[in-house]
């Protein structure tokens, strides 16, 4: 395809053509012409094509743009930026700013013009710019002035952006040196740059496991692949529709889900510079909003609001960023009456992958290959394994990885495949059901936290000798970021000297990565050759603090703890902790007893034959008794499974623990397993009792 970029600093800088993943265009739907430029295909098409420009295209507190208004100020930007600023196709630009319609309008008249939009994340300190900056090389930055002295400070540790563009928010005054003044200053239609369908047209960036961010590269074919694929088959949106959401535009999640998908049906976005529930709870209110795109952590928080959503137009609720727990997609809907859409996606891939819309949901599933993608779960030989086998997850479609200049894209491509870094088992009916991350990632909150980066900054800190960082579950944020430091000799155990290393990271790095939990301890796992063990942090002793009245291992199963105010692990001296259970466990409160629950749904009908898939639905069963008494996993002293066929059992047993630390947890509970003859309904294969004391 002939490229119409004359800065060609990308297309030299993908990935070898060996090296990248096999793209399938196998559907009618994914067939693209040779030249296209994504903007044409949503915006102008929308106003010129379909009719839509009298339509709600955009609003927010204090604006409201129809698809006519926003074509306008993107084709004044793309004037500005090629008549003003010097751009030529193929340049990148760095847009910076809060979720806004001015932003969008922004990242639109990048891709009119040709360019390479570097959308950021408004939160990220002038270091991670830098970072970004030397990695992207953008020439130009249109960003908002409210954050531009961090970009400011970036530019000059990274030199080569050469000129920055401020924007101001809705109701300022227009500046005579402001992005609006020049765009005033042109009133002309642009003509699109007839881009190629394999120009690539934005850089996301991701963290890995060595902090050091990658910059994924995407094509405008992509961005419309995207929009043919997921929304169409799953989240079936309309024209009618009004979206909402908390992830920022510089995740691609956002991207999709608060622009490019309601602008591929017509449909109206609200955009929030700050989408914390109260806030999101309000636009939904307010804007009458009847889709959201959110993290699982919204939506428990949300669920206190369950009886008042139900009466506003909500109507199809989509979690993605973080594992979705069974007992969130319980919970919501138990509060609102609307089914959770589940979903991955990866930055690598633009968007969602395996998902499954409200009527073929199930608890604990994340769902099936989207129409369009294939999937599969291989061992460590990239063999496929047995059904109910934890495995690699491996992904093929019309999108894949491409890093830009970076030798991570041998480890993330193998063989025609994109290796998600996540371990998956797939059941007897084609689910997918998520079990970890196999990297270092922490995924908190729905955003993507690199440990290395969050210990490269501790470390900076003059009272730190060592650290390791790592996540560990929790029930309000998925996961939480929690450091193990080593303080230099001298330096006092407090709860000063944690605050003062929370508050060193908030400075340094984007807020949201800091460790919530910090535990002092004298040494670090590590390997004979000195390589840190994450994965054995959880399991270090901490040291007591030297003012002990604050507790600052807020993670849940803290040693010693485990997570229950009243209930007492029993561990015999000299005798070994077991993993996964106790021995037995001391309780005082109200008891509650569940009866013996099996692998049936709330109808009594039997969804497969499979163990695993029944164990899992027998926890979610027992769970639901357990809430019905006001009580949690957390509350479980004893759980007696009785099973048909051991070697069934233990054949399933990966399936199993997935299932048993997703939906209970990590708690340490005193467990029976006993096989017997048979169980009373003949398809059943395992059936599980559970005794829960909630303390008094």
């Amino acid at each position: 395809m002939p490229t119409a970029h004359v800065d060609t600093f990308a297309r030299e800088a993908l990935p070898p053509v060996e090296q990248q993943p096999t793209f399938r265009f196998d559907e009618p739907f994914l067939q693209f012409p040779a030249q296209l430029n994504c903007a044409t295909a949503l915006l102008d098409d929308a106003v010129h094509r379909h009719g839509w420009g009298d339509r709600r295209c955009l609003v927010g507190p204090g604006v409201a743009w129809s698809y006519r208004e926003l074509l306008e100020r993107a084709d004044r930007i793309a004037q500005v930026l090629t008549q003003e600023m010097g751009l030529v196709p193929g340049n990148r630009v760095l847009l910076r700013a809060p979720n806004t319609p001015m932003l969008v309008a922004c990242w639109f008249g990048v891709m009119k013009a040709g360019g390479i939009a570097v959308t950021t994340m408004p939160m990220l300190r002038a270091g991670e710019l830098t970072t970004i900056i030397r990695i992207a090389k953008p020439s130009l930055a249109l960003c908002e002035q409210a954050l531009v002295e961090e970009l400011q400070q970036a530019t000059r540790e990274a030199p080569g952006v050469q000129a920055i563009a401020c924007f101001h928010g809705t109701g300022f005054p227009v500046e005579p040196e402001s992005l609006e003044a020049a765009m005033a200053r042109h009133d002309a239609p642009f003509v699109n740059v007839d881009t190629a369908a394999d120009d690539t047209c934005l850089l996301a960036f991701t963290s890995g496991t060595t902090g050091m961010p990658k910059a994924t590269m995407h094509f405008h074919r992509d961005v419309l692949a995207i929009c043919r694929c997921w929304p169409p088959h799953v989240l079936r949106p309309t024209a009618d529709d009004v979206f909402i959401g908390s992830p920022p535009l510089a995740f691609t999640f956002g991207l999709g889900g608060l622009v490019l998908f309601p602008m591929a049906v017509g449909a109206c976005a609200v955009l929030l510079e700050k989408a914390a529930p109260p806030q999101l709870y309000e636009g939904i209110r307010e804007f009458g909003a009847t889709v959201c795109f959110t993290a699982p952590t919204s939506y428990r928080a949300l669920a206190g609001l369950g009886h008042d959503l139900r009466s506003l137009p909500l109507r199809k609720c989509v979690s993605a960023g973080e594992v979705l727990p069974a007992a969130t997609r319980t919970l919501w809907r138990d509060a609102t009456g609307i089914e959770l859409i589940d979903g991955i996606g990866a930055t690598e891939l633009l968007h969602i992958f395996i998902s499954a819309d409200e009527g073929s949901a199930r608890p604990g599933a994340t769902g099936k290959p989207v129409p369009g993608y294939r999937a599969e779960v291989v061992d460590e030989q990239d063999r496929p394994v047995p059904t109910g086998t934890v495995g690699q997850l491996r992904v093929q479609g019309p999108t894949g990885c491409r890093y830009l200049n970076d030798d991570r894209q041998r480890r993330y491509v193998r063989d025609g495949w994109n290796y998600t870094g996540d371990a998956y088992w797939q059941d007897a009916d084609g689910y997918f059901h998520y079990h970890a991350r196999v990297d270092d990632l922490i995924i908190s909150s729905g955003y993507n936290i690199a440990g290395p980066e969050v210990e490269a900054c501790l470390l900076q800190h003059p009272a730190v000798a060592e650290c390791g960082v790592f996540g560990v579950p929790d029930e309000e944020r998925g996961n939480l970021v929690k450091a193990w430091v080593v303080l230099r000799p001298g330096e006092a155990r407090t709860t000063a000297m944690v605050k003062a290393l929370q508050a060193h990271v908030k400075a340094a790095i984007a807020p949201y990565k800091y460790p919530r939990a910090i535990a002092f301890v004298e040494q670090l796992p590590r390997t004979q050759t000195g390589k840190l063990q994450r994965f054995r942090l959880p399991h270090c002793e901490p040291l007591p603090l030297d003012d002990p009245a604050t507790d600052t291992d807020t993670g849940p199963n803290a040693p010693g703890d485990d997570g229950r105010s009243m209930h007492a692990i029993l561990q015999p001296e000299g005798w070994p902790r077991p993993r996964g259970y106790a021995n037995g466990v001391a309780a005082t409160g109200r008891q509650l007893f569940v009866a013996g629950m099996i692998g049936w749904d709330a109808t009594h009908h039997f969804q497969t034959d499979d163990f695993g898939a029944q164990a899992r639905q027998a926890l979610v069963n027992v769970l639901a008794v357990l809430r019905a008494g006001g009580a949690g996993p957390e509350h479980i002293t004893r759980m007696t499974w009785y099973i048909v066929d051991r070697a069934e059992y233990q054949a399933a047993l990966p399936a199993v623990g997935a299932a048993f630390r997703e939906l209970v947890g990590h708690y340490a509970i005193a467990m029976t397993a006993v096989q017997v003859s048979a169980l009373i309904e003949p398809r059943a294969r395992v059936e599980i009792e559970v005794t829960a004391v909630i303390p008094a």
